[in-house]
């Protein structure tokens, strides 16, 4: 019996849309799975070294975001806004026990999960190798498409 493959496109570099490929891989990998994740334009940012700092939440362009108070568009578009929400996020996260995002990468690097950087977005953005964790691989799509042209489910956040 061949082992089950997952791949996974991660294109979203903020901290509510950091969870679902770390969670997901982090699973499949522990339920047997060979995972790997391509990282590409803003989803790059997941694998710099201080997410503290790179990753925010913002309730713009977010509709289903539960919000602590009703609040129009026009204020959560103040400066500082998006700073407080990424605030309260991180709080809420804490309180109820999820886990942090440098802890599921951590998870998924321990779990084999083969995390490659999109090669033509770290030249894009002008990114240096030693902005990103080690153990990950740099790489075009067609780095990535072999795999994923094989894998039982492929996923695209």
């Amino acid at each position: 019996m061949s082992t089950k493959k997952l791949a996974i496109i991660a294109t979203k570099g903020t901290l509510d849309w950091g969870y679902p490929p770390f969670i997901l891989a982090s699973t499949a990998a522990a339920l047997g799975y060979e995972v790997r994740i391509f990282f590409t334009f803003y989803g790059l940012q997941l694998l710099r070294k201080d997410l503290n700092h790179t990753l925010k939440v913002s309730a713009l362009g977010n509709p289903g975001m539960p919000m602590p108070l009703p609040m129009p568009v026009l204020i959560q578009a103040l400066p500082g806004i998006q700073s407080l929400m990424t605030v309260m996020m991180k709080k809420k996260m804490k309180d109820r026990g999820v886990a942090s995002l440098e802890d599921l990468r951590t998870l998924c690097a321990e779990a084999d999960v083969k995390m490659i950087g999109c090669q033509m977005t770290v030249e894009l953005f002008d990114f240096s190798p030693s902005d990103f964790i080690p153990g990950i691989e740099m790489g075009g799509a067609a780095t990535f498409f072999e795999f994923a042209g094989e894998s039982d489910i492929c996923l695209f956040m």
